[in-house]
């Protein structure tokens, strides 16, 4: 539990400093300085793909666990787990969409 704790207390402060950091990133300055909106648009995309991992992973790690339990019902869960990851992949790659458009802007 302990290593829990640790984890999401470092979660907690990565997207405070995040959120903090948000205007220095959001300022329209030359792309060769910290403040361009590359910066931010690629901290998005690396967000957003640290993100669909987490999600692919607990789909499959879920999804796995529930064969194990009651193999009967593989067919059923495999068509479920297709379909939610599908649906985690679409919205993935609006945000990259959206990241690259921001990375354009710059």
């Amino acid at each position: 539990m302990n290593v829990v704790k640790t984890i999401g207390l470092f979660v907690m402060a990565s997207v405070a400093a995040l959120v903090t950091a948000t205007p220095v990133f959001a300022q329209a300055t030359p792309a060769t300085t910290l403040g361009s909106p590359a910066w931010g648009a690629g901290l998005g995309a690396g967000l957003v793909i640290i993100g669909a991992a987490l999600g692919f992973g607990k789909i499959g790690a879920a999804a796995l666990e529930s064969m194990a339990r009651q193999p009967e019902t593989a067919g059923r869960v495999q068509t479920a787990m297709i379909i939610i990851g599908a649906l985690l992949e679409g919205a993935t790659f609006f945000a990259l969409i959206i990241c690259i458009q921001l990375a354009g802007k710059a």
